[in-house]
């Protein structure tokens, strides 16, 4: 037994944990928990929890059902209990692994885990720090009725008596609790919408933080009376809730994006990086934005009244909010500072495959050298379509069925996923947009109901 077992067993006798949850996720990105008693957690270290994989989306056929869940001692924590009362309960996620002990394809974070190894096969370790945003609602109607924010509140907006106030100071108590460690906290542009972001960490760490972080805003928003939505865009005429996520790659403790003698500080192998992302972008969308709703945030600006503040068009640009990749000017010149936001993702993905096929991307621009088109300097939503097309702007995909068109051609994410995820992951989302296809939406009752 390793000294993190060790620990994690100390501890938990210490603080009289009476439950311990085993967390991983599915290929959608899904959460899912067993519980057991400390007393099996040495076994569950020395052999895994067993399990039909089965029942998991995307994990395995009925044929090949028998999977483990191995627990990461180096994700211990205990759960903060909403009421303030002493914690009597911890968690750690897990690697999913076959009876024989290897590795599943099919578990996310092995994916995430693969895409890491290989880049620090060059000396890279892979760094994020997501910017995520969500609604606060008063209700969650199940007619598919547009719910109710729970505030009226924009950008900025603060005030001593509000729930969202109160909310963002006990979510953020609860996540440090946790040991994550939490950058700013703000209320969004829209009511309702409220915008956390988590200190840069490792990326594997940031997905597992990302997942945690879901599972505890859903439980402080209950405790205050309210529900917390991921929904990429809830109301039509609102912004939808981004993930901007902000990627750095460092050698050691020597940040490879920077570069002092470059006008952007931009190394060489930073220019290459966001140029992999620009190259793959349209093939890794449907990843980072994997739902059909995810393409009302991107391209909502067609409805009339409706507000847009997401990347559309694949390109870049130094402190450009409206291009795909923007070049941040904060601390400039600082070395550890130096990285690049990528706009695009939305905060329902799988934090662990996008982080996955993100890296992947920029890695193949590395490795082949990819040269950095000139970035934007103009407001890229206010130009025509005949600029952007002048200028070499290229369109993310409009919608899912898309999205999945241009990955289903992709060797890149192919070989970024793996064989089994990648084909359960198209052959999922396909079922979503023939299912989305076939409804008959209120739009077209509004529309065609009362003339023809």
């Amino acid at each position: 037994m390793d000294r993190q077992q060790e620990f994690v067993l100390r501890t938990i006798e210490e603080r009289n944990i009476r439950l311990v949850r085993l967390w991983f996720t599915d290929v959608l990105g899904t959460l899912k928990s067993v519980a057991i008693a400390p007393a099996e957690l040495d076994g569950a270290f020395e052999e895994g929890v067993g399990f039909d994989g089965s029942a998991i989306e995307g994990f395995s056929r009925t044929s090949e059902s028998d999977m483990l869940a191995r627990p990461d001692p180096a994700t211990f924590q205990i759960l903060p209990e909403s009421d303030g009362s002493a914690p009597d309960s911890a968690r750690m996620f897990c690697d999913i692994q076959m009876p024989d002990g290897s590795p599943s394809w099919a578990d996310p974070r092995y994916v995430l885990r693969r895409a890491l190894s290989r880049a620090a096969e060059r000396g890279f370790t892979f760094y994020t720090h997501p910017e995520i945003e969500f609604f606060l609602l008063k209700n969650r109607p199940s007619d598919g009725s547009e719910p109710l924010p729970i505030d009226n509140g924009g950008y900025f907006d603060m005030s001593n008596h509000d729930v969202a106030h109160d909310f963002r100071r006990a979510a953020v108590g609860a996540l440090e609790g946790l040991g994550i460690s939490v950058e700013f906290s703000h209320h969004e542009v829209a009511p309702g919408q409220q915008e956390i972001d988590l200190r840069y960490a490792d990326a594997l760490s940031m997905a597992d933080n990302l997942m945690t972080f879901r599972h505890v805003i859903k439980e402080v928003a209950i405790a205050h009376g309210a529900h917390a939505t991921f929904m990429p865009k809830p109301f039509r005429h609102q912004p939808g809730s981004g993930m901007h996520t902000h990627l750095s790659l460092f050698e050691g403790d020597q940040n490879a994006f920077h570069d002092p003698s470059d006008p952007l500080n931009l190394s060489k192998t930073a220019r290459a990086f966001i140029a992999g992302v620009l190259v793959h972008a349209r093939e890794i969308t449907a990843v980072t934005n994997q739902w059909v709703n995810s393409y009302k945030r991107l391209w909502g600006f067609g409805a009339p009244g409706s507000i847009v503040e997401a990347p559309t068009f694949v390109c870049w640009g130094h402190a450009n909010r409206s291009a795909l990749i923007r070049v941040p000017r904060y601390k400039p010149g600082k070395a550890g500072s130096t990285r690049v936001e990528l706009r695009s993702p939305d905060s329902a993905c799988n934090p662990y495959l996008a982080f996955a096929i993100i890296l992947g991307a920029g890695m193949k621009g590395i490795e082949q050298g990819y040269e950095l088109p000139p970035g934007a300097e103009d407001d890229v939503w206010s130009l025509s379509d005949v600029e952007r097309r002048a200028l070499g702007y290229d369109e993310l995909p409009h919608n899912l069925a898309e999205s999945l068109r241009v990955m289903e051609d992709s060797e890149l994410a192919a070989e970024v996923l793996g064989e089994h995820v990648f084909d359960f992951f198209l052959r999922n989302k396909r079922e979503e947009w023939i299912e989305y296809r076939s409804e008959v939406s209120p739009f077209e009752l509004r529309r065609y109901l009362p003339t023809l």
